[in-house]
């Protein structure tokens, strides 16, 4: 839905908003917001809100911290869990006094990306996410405790699945916010939900996973739980993905599909799915971007941790969903809910569009159960793992120039050395489970 200035400050005045958030996203991900009262909204239309770009994690020094926030208005929404002094809110783009996009951006870096795309002569990519999320229960502070809200398991029901008012709550406020849901279901682990929503452009897909985030995290603290995207918050139990259903279109055409072809692939969707797997290692420390994504990435819980694809097996890294016509697309099942999406979402297309560019050919696929195989069985049949540590990704990204060319040298430098630190903290720590096992042997 198209949005106006007009239409903007008419609905402003109708619905007695009080309060504009002016949203955008940092390197690591995180909803940021500067908050404007009513009377700053034609400012704010016109591109003159300023903020200072120092304080955000990855952004700027503090020499060169002034920043310009530059509403989409097609993301204007009032929040209708908000009844009194109502808050609405507008996702920005960030921009530099002079006017030129800023490079540190991300969403501003898939945007980038795009262009590319649409230079190669195609209109749009597609993206169906799946971001899992996990509710535990709070304590009377408010605070998380490790207690899950349900014991039920993949597809359940009530009484089984106590998530399942909230869940719906969820979905309810989703509807009124203008997202089209396809399902919602309890996930395979106790306490573990999925809500699926309806395929959009990159950009816009990308705007629905924070907003989602959100909704999701502030309805669940109505219900007195606490929501999270942390990939694998429970040692023993499948972690939380976030597969990313991927196509790219020439107007109304789906590129990814081809009659003729035996598997109803186009060679397109073959070398663009080429370069998925090429580059896998290279931006997995992009759409696995903490210390414990890496817990997730193992055998035995349903994550992909070789890359591989098929069509017919869920063990590999991309697997093709049996829809045809202009459903035809990959699924790419190794990102995660902590990944950045409009990161993501950038080395995932740049990586399709370097197979497209290169021609690169594509393995056969993979379908038999990878995870039963042996270390020799993978090797001869050339399956590569995905890296199994953030340290091991990291090195990874920085050897591939094509990944660190679609982050741009800004956004790359900060992330690199956030996640140095990140992966740093975590080595010198000294874990329970290093005090559990040797406190008393030694």
């Amino acid at each position: 839905m198209g949005y106006t200035r007009e239409d903007i400050i008419q609905q402003a005045k109708e619905h007695n908003v009080k309060f504009i958030r002016l949203q955008f996203t940092d390197l690591l991900g995180t909803i940021k917001n500067v908050e404007i009262p009513i009377s700053q909204l034609e400012k704010a239309l016109d591109n003159k809100m300023m903020f200072d770009g120092s304080s955000i994690e990855g952004y700027v020094r503090i020499e060169e911290s002034d920043m310009y926030l530059y509403p989409d208005l097609d993301t204007w929404v009032i929040f209708p869990w908000v009844t009194t002094d109502r808050v609405a809110r507008l996702i920005c783009d960030v921009y530099m006094p002079d006017g030129t996009p800023f490079a540190g951006d991300p969403r501003g870096i898939l945007k980038r990306n795009l262009k590319l795309m649409e230079k190669m002569g195609f209109s749009a990519m597609n993206v169906g996410p799946e971001p899992e999320f996990f509710l535990f229960k709070t304590n009377e502070k408010g605070e998380p405790t490790m207690e899950l809200n349900d014991h039920g398991g993949y597809f359940d029901l009530a009484p089984t699945d106590l998530g399942e008012n909230c869940r719906r709550e969820i979905v309810l406020t989703l509807l009124e916010m203008g997202f089209e849901i396809e399902a919602s279901h309890h996930e395979v682990s106790p306490g573990q939900h999925e809500i699926d929503f309806k395929y959009a452009d990159a950009v816009k897909a990308a705007d629905q996973i924070q907003t989602f985030k959100l909704v999701v995290k502030t309805i669940a603290r109505q219900h007195g739980l606490h929501a999270t995207f942390m990939p694998k918050p429970l040692f023993g139990m499948n972690g939380s993905g976030m597969h990313c259903h991927l196509s790219l279109f020439k107007g109304n055409q789906n590129a990814f599909y081809d009659e003729k072809d035996q598997l109803g692939l186009s060679e397109t969707a073959r070398q663009f799915m080429a370069g998925v797997l090429h580059h896998a290692r290279g931006f997995t420390a992009v759409t696995n971007p903490t210390v414990n994504s890496y817990k997730r990435l193992v055998p035995g819980y349903e994550a992909p941790c070789y890359v591989a694809w098929s069509a017919s097996n869920r063990s590999p890294m991309v697997r093709i969903p049996a829809s045809r016509g202009l459903s035809t697309r990959i699924e790419v099942r190794s990102p995660d809910p902590s990944a950045n999406p409009y990161l993501a979402l950038a080395v995932m297309l740049r990586a399709g569009l370097d197979g497209i560019e290169k021609k690169m050919k594509l393995p056969d696929p993979i379908d038999r159960n990878i995870y039963i195989m042996t270390d020799e069985e993978r090797l001869q049949a050339g399956i590569p793992s995905l890296p199994e540590s953030l340290k091991e990704a990291i090195d990874e990204l920085v050897q591939d120039e094509v990944i660190c060319d679609a982050m741009g040298d800004h956004a790359l430098t900060n992330f690199l050395e956030l996640k140095e630190i990140e992966y740093d903290m975590y080595r010198t720590q000294v874990h329970q489970w290093e005090r559990d096992q040797y406190m008393t042997l030694y």
